[in-house]
């Protein structure tokens, strides 16, 4: 690559330009190969275009090992107004699902029934459909069961750069662990919420030995 090049900005526009067309993220690798450009000058470029796209309603972000536009936080009210995407909502369901999925993947759909205890049909079909999750071939057992993985796009919507970003999970502690997932959960039934407002059970009635004696039956006349 030339200096040139570099120093009249012609590479910054052509990864600008990329970014823009593109439907996934891509890496420093992608980019310098569609350039001809050292992956050196690409990741100077990004740090331009970083610093300026940083206060813009479009910025440029690192995900799932490459780089893409997106929209700017600040922002968000008023990119949400004019999509209005129904799809952004998953049930509670179908999150416990996900985080299976997402923390012990490869999984089938028999492992996820097995954690759950209910069938992971129509959920497993609804998180294929939104492309959280994705076949990755079959398991070597009997009857080869498909196996599911999540996908860059569960790494971009949850805002990770990989899967090792994931929250750290204590499987021996025996407590849940609740997760800050940015997707509304849908609206449950009346009293779901109720249980919901107060999460508290009342306490339990203590008994004496006293209050639990019986009085007496009176003697026949």
């Amino acid at each position: 690559m030339q200096p040139e090049l570099v120093e009249t900005g012609k590479l910054q526009r052509q990864i600008e330009a990329l970014l823009f067309v593109a439907s996934e993220a891509l890496s420093i690798k992608e980019l310098a190969k569609l350039t001809g450009a050292e992956q050196s000058d690409v990741t100077v470029a990004l740090q331009k275009i970083d610093a300026d796209f940083a206060y813009r309603g479009v910025v440029l972000r690192e995900i799932a090992g490459g780089y893409r536009f997106a929209s700017a936080p600040a922002a968000r009210e008023a990119v949400e107004a004019y999509l209005l995407p129904p799809k952004t909502n998953l049930s509670p369901a179908a999150l416990e699902t996900l985080a299976i999925a997402a923390y012990l993947q490869p999984v089938t759909k028999g492992d996820i029934e097995g954690i759950r205890g209910v069938s992971a049909d129509s959920v497993i079909a609804t998180l294929l459909d939104r492309r959280f999750l994705t076949e990755s071939g079959r398991k070597d057992v009997p009857g080869r069961p498909i196996v599911y993985k999540t996908t860059d796009e569960f790494l971009e919507t949850f805002g990770l750069r990989s899967l090792d970003e994931l929250p750290p999970v204590d499987v021996d502690a025996g407590v849940p662990v609740e997760l800050a997932l940015p997707i509304a959960l849908e609206e449950t039934s009346a009293t779901a919420a109720a249980v919901e407002e107060n999460d508290t059970f009342p306490p339990p009635v203590e008994t004496t030995a006293a209050a639990s004696e019986t009085e007496p039956l009176p003697s026949a006349v």
